[in-house]
């Protein structure tokens, strides 16, 4: 039996087997949480509370407590699943791995397609040599190389760059200050320094790190569930098992091209609705990749993703 006597407002920060556990909104981390369940009427309208998801919850009479309502959501991400992010933190080494610029590309259009601001997060740069030379001038010439061409692509189409290095303390005290006040989700491949980075702005959070594995070549996975961690000034990070698939199943033609933000200006200046920007007469932003007002990899990522796009739907 619920208590009708205390119903109140908070949010789910961590979800566990079948176990939801919620923040009331008038306490702090040191208050703990409310562990709850889900009423049933949510399964029965194939609804899912999610981590990060503001819910209505009654307490119970044995302490714990029942979700009885989610909140409107303003933003939701399925893979990881989290409601209400605000702010993507997109990580990207400048080597180890090497930067990939077509999978930076794959993960904007995925965050811009869910209507989340996206920031870009250079780590490692210790390893441009800016300030420890290494022995390596090879690799610290394709790292800052790497550096140079995000910021020459990324900043002039009004993506926000952060260049941090969490061995060396750099760019953590910025950083930081972006996340304050925001729900944010950090994500980038395997091996890129996610962990490194939220225990060098979290001191004593203590992550298992992914390590790069020499064997397999990639870092291995080391989170296995979402859960919300509080970083100071009202800021909450989603530690994530980052993103496991990037496909363009749920995702039409205009809304990949209206994924690069570049892009739409252009685009409504098209001479045909529907355009897909490849091979049409009067096509605007064909007309600026020409003219070089569009960065050349960032067109042939477009037109390459619109393939893979096209070719997913022919097979089911």
């Amino acid at each position: 039996m619920t208590s009708s006597s205390e119903v109140t407002t908070g949010r789910i920060v961590k979800a566990l087997s079948g176990y939801y556990y919620v923040m009331p909104e008038d306490a702090d981390a040191s208050s703990g949480t409310i562990q709850c369940r889900a009423r049933g009427i949510f399964k029965k309208k194939g609804l899912s509370p999610l981590v990060g998801d503001r819910v209505v919850f009654s307490r119970t009479e044995n302490g714990e407590g029942m979700v009885d309502e989610i909140l409107p959501r303003r933003s939701e991400l399925i893979r990881p699943p989290v409601a209400n992010v605000e702010l993507a933190v997109l990580v990207f080494s400048v080597s180890e791995p090497a930067l990939n610029l077509q999978l930076l590309d794959k993960f904007l259009v995925h965050i811009e397609h869910a209507g989340i601001d996206a920031v870009l997060c250079l780590s490692k740069q210790d390893l441009t040599g800016g300030s420890e030379p290494s022995d390596d001038e090879g690799a610290q010439g394709e790292a800052a190389a790497s550096a140079e061409a995000v910021e020459r692509i990324y900043r002039p189409i009004g993506y926000e760059i952060y260049h941090t290095s969490s061995r060396l303390g750099e760019g953590m005290d910025a950083l930081n200050q972006r996340l304050a006040g925001h729900l944010s989700v950090f994500a980038g491949q395997s091996g890129v320094g996610k962990s490194s980075l939220l225990n060098a702005i979290v001191p004593g959070l203590s992550l298992e790190t992914n390590e790069i594995s020499s064997r397999l070549g990639r870092g291995k996975h080391t989170t296995r569930h979402v859960e919300l961690i509080e970083i100071g000034g009202g800021g909450l990070v989603a530690d994530t098992p980052g993103f496991s698939q990037l496909d363009f199943t749920e995702l039409g033609v205009e809304e990949l091209s209206s994924s690069f933000r570049e892009f739409r200006p252009y685009a409504e200046a098209c001479k045909f609705r529907g355009c897909t920007h490849v091979h049409e007469p009067g096509c605007k932003v064909l007309e600026a990749y020409h003219e070089g007002a569009i960065e050349a990899s960032r067109y042939d990522h477009y037109v390459l993703f619109l393939t893979e796009m096209k070719e997913k739907k022919r097979r089911y």
